[in-house]
């Protein structure tokens, strides 16, 4: 446990130490032991008997029903997040303006979507606008409705038909990712360009630069390195976001493993021994990706900003200043 103080916690002293050493010790038995009376439990119910992993050893197991719901996984992952990476840098920057009626509005927008359950957001997205919209439709604004739907909704698989507009399971969830997951990486982008000490933004400004000018060629470029980390925390947490899409029926990898695998060959805990572990893998391997890829912004590139924690956009506590926050 790290001895540096944070807004939440005090630096423990040499006897809060050694007490958090010990109850560490005594966690770490008692799990231990908790995890060993359970595997023995399920071993005499034979949990662990070799003919309920053998579908994981057949072929057609993997290629029609896993690989599939893997692929729906990380498609639907893939595209949320370069839906929410440009909802996050469009709001981000917004809520930066030096006009109000930029940096308002976009601040409602992005409290509003982190306000939200992720789930309610995905529930709204999948079954509102077969309700909503053939009242739209018999309104001023039904015209804009179809054409929206006709030339770019139809690339999620949405449809108009007469006026009642149908969202596949796969558009629901993308829209909620994108709204959820891209409001807060909003606030990471903001926290980032605002981690740039405003030393460099004055220097930038007495050469001549006008604030675009500032933004693209010396904030963002720095504040990229530092906002990685926490980029790419949220996206591991989108990841595993999609397998919301279990509740609106969508065939991702947690569909493939408890609504077919397990029930059909009646191996649930195998099934989702093994859904756990490819899940682990996926968010390893994006974590390793971009840890390698912010060592060498790193290197080809000298920043002056802090790395974002993963929860920026948390306001101050009381009496303090978020300088003295980011100085923690």
């Amino acid at each position: 446990m790290s001895r540096e103080a944070n807004v939440l916690f005090d630096a423990p002293g040499p006897r809060a130490e050694a007490r958090n050493r010990l109850l560490t010790v005594v966690s770490v038995v008692l799990l231990l032991a908790v995890a060993a009376a359970v595997v023995w439990k399920l071993n005499d119910r034979d949990q662990f008997r070799s003919a309920l992993w053998e579908p994981f050893l057949r072929g057609d197991v993997w290629t029609n029903l896993i690989l599939p719901g893997l692929w729906n996984t990380l498609k639907a992952a893939a595209v949320a997040s370069v839906l929410a990476l440009l909802f996050g840098a469009v709001f981000g920057l917004a809520r930066l303006s030096d006009h109000w009626w930029i940096r308002v509005p976009a601040g409602a927008v992005v409290e509003f979507f982190r306000a939200i359950p992720l789930l309610i957001l995905i529930f709204l997205a999948f079954f509102a606008p077969p309700l909503v919209s053939p009242v739209i439709a018999e309104s001023p604004l039904g015209q804009a409705q179809r054409l929206v739907v006709d030339n770019f909704l139809f690339i999620f698989g949405v449809e108009s038909n007469y006026g009642v507009v149908t969202v596949p399971a796969f558009a629901a969830l993308v829209f909620g990712l994108t709204l959820y997951n891209g409001s807060v990486l909003a606030e990471v982008i903001r926290a980032g360009v605002l981690s740039i000490p405003k030393g460099q933004s004055e220097a930038a400004y007495s050469i001549g630069l006008r604030k675009n000018g500032v933004m693209r060629l010396v904030l963002l470029p720095q504040a990229v390195t530092a906002m990685m980390p926490a980029i790419v925390s949220q996206l591991v947490v989108l990841l595993k976001d999609t397998a919301l899409g279990f509740i609106i029926a969508f065939e991702d990898l947690l569909h493939a493993g408890f609504k077919v695998v397990g029930p059909n060959y009646q191996n649930l805990l195998a099934a989702a021994i093994v859904v756990s572990v490819i899940y682990i893998g996926i968010n390893m391997a994006l974590s390793a990706v971009a840890t390698r890829l912010e060592a060498r912004l790193r290197r080809n590139r000298r920043t002056a900003g802090h790395s974002v924690a993963p929860t920026a956009g948390v306001p101050a506590a009381p009496g303090m200043e978020p300088e003295d926050v980011e100085k923690k």
